[in-house]
């Protein structure tokens, strides 16, 4: 139940061509206290409720559980979110042995692209594709539920 990512911008769209999937997201927050979230997420005709913990001094490792819910309950319990549900495309590219998501933003965080690698431990070596640029580990305003408060559009102009 601990996730450990690594966030990181994109360069260019060469993940497309590389991708083996694609999928659509519709995710609201419940809850986006600092100390924990609560995700309600939709993925095509499957839904997902999921706690989150407050990410470690690195940023890179928090408590994570999820579960799958009805595609019916999902729908309901986004209604119930608060404001700032987000929309996005995610890509899955397989690199090395990883799997890098590639998630393009829609909306007020259109032109945000943000890729991540979920790894074994914090020290784990992989290989970084050269579309993928800066790290945002850790920068709270990259992090899903700041999103659905503070649009990539609003910060990007500051």
């Amino acid at each position: 139940m601990l996730e450990i990512e690594r966030k990181f911008l994109v360069n260019n769209e060469e993940y497309i061509s590389l991708a083996f999937k694609k999928e659509f997201i519709k995710q609201g927050f419940l809850n986006t206290h600092p100390e924990r979230t609560v995700r309600i997420r939709v993925i095509n005709k499957k839904g997902y409720i999921t706690v989150k913990g407050k990410s470690n001094s690195s940023g890179a490792s928090r408590f994570e559980w999820e579960r799958e819910i009805s595609f019916t309950d999902a729908r309901a319990l986004l209604d119930l979110c608060e404001d700032g549900v987000l929309e996005k495309d995610r890509y899955y590219v397989k690199s090395d042995r990883h799997i890098i998501e590639v998630d393009v933003f829609k909306g007020e965080n259109k032109g945000l692209v943000v890729a991540e690698i979920e790894l074994n431990n914090e020290a784990e070596v992989f290989y970084k594709p050269s579309w993928m640029g800066d790290e945002v580990t850790g920068e709270i305003r990259y992090y899903n539920s700041r999103l659905s408060k503070v649009p990539y559009k609003q910060w990007i102009k500051d």
